[in-house]
């Protein structure tokens, strides 16, 4: 894309997100992504709560001069107050200075004095003699770029898009790092469009940077809802997320109740009355050290005590326990969550499966996740599957689903699903719940299975979609089985003997030479 396009559109595609990071990313030198990661998301945020500052006080002043200058006035409008000297103006002017490190700390301190909820949140470590000052004052003019002709919520929008491509960007550049706190933007996309979170209390218990909270917001707006009719909810042990976190939803304008402790939703819940309608999760893989042997009595076992050298079935029944009586979950865990008999694993699964609570299972492809090559699952449950509204009876059913061989390599190392993959999947849940205006279900070989209680104990209530789906049916050519077999066995035979005359042509060739034995 040339970059006269760029500044045409400024923002109206994803071409301009990757010319950002490019540019950005120039500008780190030798400094860690991780470190870096920090300084640059740290920056846009900045530009984003001052610029729908100055946009809310732009409308203010010409309605009523004495309104622009009240704090009230903006926070009634989910729009953080910023102080003169802590406004992007201010530091743009003042890029250049070599005091700029400590400008941009006073403005952080600054508009964490002024507002509640970012406290303690905002980075506040530029002026450390370590950061290139001219680095910073660089990438200022750089961010000063994004969404320059826009206003309002365009501005806003780009600001946020911005925010989360750069997150990717750094997970990957951070590799099995980056994948504590980001999941890949398309498996959210899959567990946001199966569960269709429109409107009730959403609920993420290792919410990481919040991607999970950004996807159902963009969903709801997608889907012509109302943003106010979701409540979000989530926690996170790593305090250096869930600053990442709390930016992500207020650079989104998200309203949402993040919670932080280091002790983690095992060991100290935090919102251990909340009972979700959603709960997307993407728990860290097979932890061995969740401390698990403190916790041989709890009230959310349900189905067994979990292993204390595996964290996956403490998370599901963590995430059952929390589910409203109509709520439904969607989970990533590694594969062996769904075959494992390690441990009272197998034991768990059954109890699951036999309680009703598993409503579908879906193999991911391989190669989806910046941090991990373990290949991995989504495991949907739901407290009840006989919800009505419209929606048919599915107790003693769980669908499978195999989406191993879908996505598509988007570098050496990295698979995406695409638009229509994520919506062959999510049609293939919803006609099978019976939601209204999709047609009928119908089991699809190689692909999709509605599976039985039955067929489920057959196998050991192992719950790998390949074990249930079959094998893809072959196009019929409409030659008959007999005659083919005739025709390949007889071109077959005519084959050995093309190979037979070569070799002995070969080996005649190579006597002439001197090389024959």
């Amino acid at each position: 894309m040339a970059n006269g396009d760029n500044k045409n559109s400024n923002g109206g595609n994803l071409g301009f997100e990757a010319e950002m990071f490019k540019a950005a990313d120039k500008l780190r030198g030798n400094m860690e992504p991780s470190d870096y990661k920090h300084v640059a998301l740290g920056l846009i945020f900045l530009k984003y709560i001052s610029d729908a500052f100055e946009a809310r006080h732009k409308a203010l002043l010409a309605e009523d001069p004495h309104a622009a200058e009240d704090k009230d006035e903006y926070l009634a409008d989910n729009v953080f107050w910023v102080p003169k000297d802590a406004r992007w103006s201010h530091l743009q002017a003042n890029a250049k200075l070599p005091t700029i490190g400590t400008l941009i700390d006073d403005a952080m301190r600054a508009i964490e004095k002024d507002n509640e909820s970012l406290k303690s949140v905002l980075p506040k470590d530029y002026a450390r003699p370590a950061l290139n000052k001219v680095m910073l004052g660089e990438l200022i003019d750089l961010i000063s770029g994004i969404a320059l002709n826009e206003e309002g919520h365009a501005s806003r929008d780009i600001l946020g898009r911005v925010y989360e491509y750069f997150l990717g960007q750094f997970a990957g550049a951070e590799g099995k790092r980056g994948g504590e706190f980001y999941t890949p933007r398309s498996v959210v996309r899959v567990l946001v469009e199966m569960l269709e979170p429109y409107q009730g209390r959403i609920y993420d218990p290792c919410c990481g940077s919040g991607g999970m909270f950004v996807q159902s917001e963009k969903f709801v707006q997608e889907h012509g809802g109302r943003i106010g009719d979701i409540a979000i909810y989530g926690q996170e042990s790593n305090y250096v997320t869930w600053r990442l976190a709390k930016m992500n939803l207020a650079v989104r304008g998200i309203d949402s109740d993040i919670r932080w402790n280091n002790e983690g939703s095992f060991h100290k819940d935090e919102l251990r009355d909340l009972k979700a309608d959603y709960i997307l999760a993407n728990p860290p893989f097979n932890i061995s050290d969740w401390g698990g042997d403190r916790l041989r009595e709890d009230v959310r076992w349900k189905f067994g005590a979990p292993p204390v050298g595996n964290a996956n079935y403490a998370w599901l029944q963590h995430i059952v326990h929390h589910l409203a009586p109509n709520g439904t979950a969607g989970v990533v865990l590694a594969n062996g969550s769904m075959s494992s008999t390690q441990s009272s694993e197998g034991d768990i699964r059954r109890e699951m499966v036999e309680k009703d609570v598993v409503d579908c299972m879906v193999a991911l492809p391989g190669q989806l996740f910046y941090s991990t090559q373990i290949p991995a699952c989504l495991w949907y449950l739901a407290r009840n599957k006989n919800p009505g509204n419209g929606w048919r009876d599915r107790r003693g059913e769980i669908l499978f689903i195999d989406a191993r061989k879908m996505g598509v390599l988007v570098d050496r190392t990295r698979r995406e699903l695409t638009d229509s993959d994520v919506q062959k999947i999510a049609n293939a849940y919803h006609s099978w719940r019976g939601e209204p205006g999709l047609g009928e279900y119908a089991d699809v070989p190689g692909f999709c299975k509605a599976g039985t209680l039955d067929d489920i104990r057959k196998h050991g209530h192992v719950l790998t979609p390949g074990r249930y789906v079959g094998a893809e049916t072959q196009e019929d050519d409409g030659e008959p089985f007999e005659e083919k077999m005739t025709r390949l066995s007889q071109q077959w035979r005519d084959q050995r003997v093309q190979a037979a005359k070569l070799n002995a042509a070969i080996d005649a060739n190579l006597m002439e030479l001197g090389y024959g034995g």
